[in-house]
């Protein structure tokens, strides 16, 4: 469907050199416990640590963008870092957080680490990706106290408030304040994770600003408005932010990747009538066997001009399970020169082979 003179590859999957990060599927230098580790390859639903400016962000929305990301973390002493880009090959998302266990500070290293900390988070898209977009920065402030830590053997919960204040630096009367609790149960077959936030925004700042819509956002918010995300638009007022996410597994959560059951799924409803919902729910069947999931995006839902994007996975293992059939489909919103999104599907079928679940 390309067109007179179109070759057999797509030429929007490779006329950047962005798009050549995704040869890296992933790459992880380092454990979740290492001083300092460092992960490379395409991000889906990420959150920077106390999740306010990136939240649940994917830097493969757009479908003619395929950049790699990266993330790298580090800690010293009373102080954990994490920054990222989304692009490791073009001038994109960077930006990172610190974070002070402030107990540590006055106290000495606690027996619990992290109940009381104070975090700083800054972002800045130099918008220079695939499609040229103006610049924006956000940062956030935030302090966190764990109320009840409660741990016996491999079991753990802990139950903790938050209370946060962000702006747009350079953009007058741009901010948003939140508050709100989580919880997070962990055990031998469940690792279970529960956030419910009240949230502010006032002059066009937002929390989740770099969400799961971004990467088109950027280009086009949803709405009626046509205008990129930088220049639209956004209503003065409240909302109400609840995520969960889910991991169950019948055997034993392990170090690997394999869960019968992971659901994650965040929803922000606005006072001024906008619903928010992203999420995604994998199930394995017949010994692992057999893998289906599903993921759902909707944005700007009970406004005109709401944005819906649903896709599906079918995954096979066959001959002990290091062989797969792969079969995918789904919606996709392409962007235009024009200026529209211009809506799309897709559906492929395949086979691969992997030493590592």
């Amino acid at each position: 469907g390309g067109g007179e003179g179109a070759g057999l590859v797509r030429k929007e999957d490779w006329d950047s050199l962005s798009d050549w990060g995704q040869l890296v599927r992933a790459l992880k230098l380092g454990a979740d416990t290492s001083p300092v580790a460092l992960w490379v390859g395409a991000m889906e639903g990420f959150h920077l640590v106390s999740g306010h400016l990136v939240q649940r962000y994917s830097n493969r929305t757009n479908p003619d963008y395929h950049p790699a990301g990266a993330l790298l973390t580090g800690t010293l002493g009373p102080l954990y870092m994490e920054a990222f880009s989304s692009d490791v090959l073009g001038a994109r998302l960077m930006g990172g957080e610190l974070e002070l266990d402030v107990q540590h500070v006055l106290f000495g290293r606690p027996k619990q680490p992290g109940r009381y900390t104070l975090s700083l988070s800054a972002i800045h898209d130099w918008g220079r990706g695939e499609v040229k977009s103006a610049e924006v920065t956000l940062a956030h402030l935030d302090a966190t106290a764990v109320l009840l830590v409660q741990r016996e053997g491999r079991r753990a919960l802990e139950m903790h408030v938050f209370a946060g204040w962000g702006g747009r630096p350079g953009a007058g009367g741009a901010w948003g304040a939140v508050a709100g609790v989580g919880a997070d149960s962990v055990t031998p077959t469940l690792d279970l994770r529960l956030r419910l936030e009240a949230r502010r925004q006032h002059g066009g700042f937002r929390q989740g600003y770099f969400g799961a819509d971004y990467e088109l956002a950027r280009l086009q918010a949803a709405g009626t408005s046509g205008l990129p995300l930088a220049h639209a638009s956004f209503p003065e007022g409240y909302s109400v932010y609840a995520e969960a996410m889910v991991a169950w597994d019948a055997v034993l959560l392990g170090e690997v990747l394999q869960r019968h059951l992971h659901l994650s799924m965040g929803a922000e409803a606005f006072s001024w009538g906008r619903v928010d919902v992203d999420g995604r729910l994998a199930v394995q069947l017949l010994h692992r066997n057999l893998e289906v999931a599903v993921k759902g995006l909707a944005v700007g839902m009970r406004q005109p001009g709401a944005r819906y994007l649903a896709s599906g996975e079918v995954r096979w293992r066959f001959l002990g399970g290091r062989l797969y059939a792969l079969g995918q489909g789904g919606t996709l919103l392409y962007p235009t020169a024009e200026g529209p999104l211009r809506p799309g599907a897709f559906a492929s079928l395949g086979m691969g082979v992997d030493n590592g679940r």
